[in-house]
């Protein structure tokens, strides 16, 4: 019943003059733009800014984890680090699980 009602509103023999259909595409179009400026675009820009980072990393940058370890970066890997926690205790963590750099006024 349900798609009747939509050809019969976009119909101009239905005598409602047939501008049904065109304002609910103009509704899903603008709620999909307002999801995009307001939700997707800024998660996009989050995530490539968090990647940069990742990439970023060098060795003797302060990283804490996600786990909320403070450490400092020994040795770089492709897809790992070694942070030193501790005198003489080395921990081997993926990159992925880098939370930030710390810098020296945090």
């Amino acid at each position: 019943m349900l798609p009747m009602n939509l050809l019969a509103m976009g119909s101009p023999a239905a005598g409602g003059g047939g501008g049904g259909s065109l304002m609910t595409m103009l509704m899903f179009g603008s709620i999909f733009a307002i999801f995009y400026f307001m939700i997707i675009r800024p998660q996009k820009k989050q995530a490539d800014q968090r990647k940069a980072m990742i990439e970023a990393i060098k060795r003797g940058d302060k990283v804490v984890t996600t786990g909320g370890i403070f450490g400092t970066v020994k040795d770089v890997k492709a897809d790992r680090i070694i942070v030193t926690i501790a005198e003489g205790v080395k921990v081997e963590v993926a990159k992925s699980a880098v939370n930030g750099v710390v810098t020296e006024s945090e």
